[in-house]
């Protein structure tokens, strides 16, 4: 349980401990003035139940805030998860075109005379290493926009958000 809740939780019941050790003062009746007109009613009785009406509006605004923020986030993990997917398909496109990028070099590699062979191999792995370093780029780069979606998430789920969300 959150301090927050806790020190409401205590306050609620401090409060009911002084309403009832005070009873015959809340019971009282007094005429009370509700601007076009008096009426005779226990003042404290009266306080106590808006008190309980504002803690009952409270409780449904928390619940429905609370609400509102996971559906929010679970909207966020199918969106999240579908991007995953496309990045995955993606890659998996990559790797297919590349596999037949090869074996078209190689055909080809093997149909050229050995003096040739050396260089066209040399440009063929300086490609493979160049495409490899920037794949590894691009799946560090998503992998820490994830990391980075995750945490953001996480922070307003948690409530240890410290920054406000931007103006819409």
């Amino acid at each position: 349980m959150r301090g927050r809740n806790v020190f409401l939780l205590l306050l609620i019941v401090a409060m009911a401990l002084f309403a009832w050790r005070n009873w015959a003062v809340f019971s009282e009746e007094k005429t009370l003035s509700l601007f076009l007109t008096q009426v005779t009613a226990p003042f404290g009785v009266v306080m106590l139940t808006i008190m309980a009406v504002l803690v009952a509006v409270y409780f449904m605004y928390t619940v429905g805030l609370e609400t509102a923020a996971l559906l929010e986030v679970k909207r966020y993990a199918r969106e999240l998860l579908a991007a995953r997917k496309l990045a995955d398909e993606a890659e998996a496109s990559r790797f297919s075109e590349l596999k037949k990028w090869l074996e078209g070099e190689l055909a080809g590699l093997k149909a050229q005379s050995p003096a040739g062979l050396e260089a066209r191999l040399q440009s063929i792995v300086e490609r493979i290493d160049r495409l490899e370093d920037e794949l590894r780029e691009d799946i560090e780069k998503a992998g820490n926009t994830l990391a980075a979606y995750i945490g953001e998430l996480e922070d307003q789920i948690t409530g240890q958000d410290r920054h406000p969300p931007p103006p819409r």
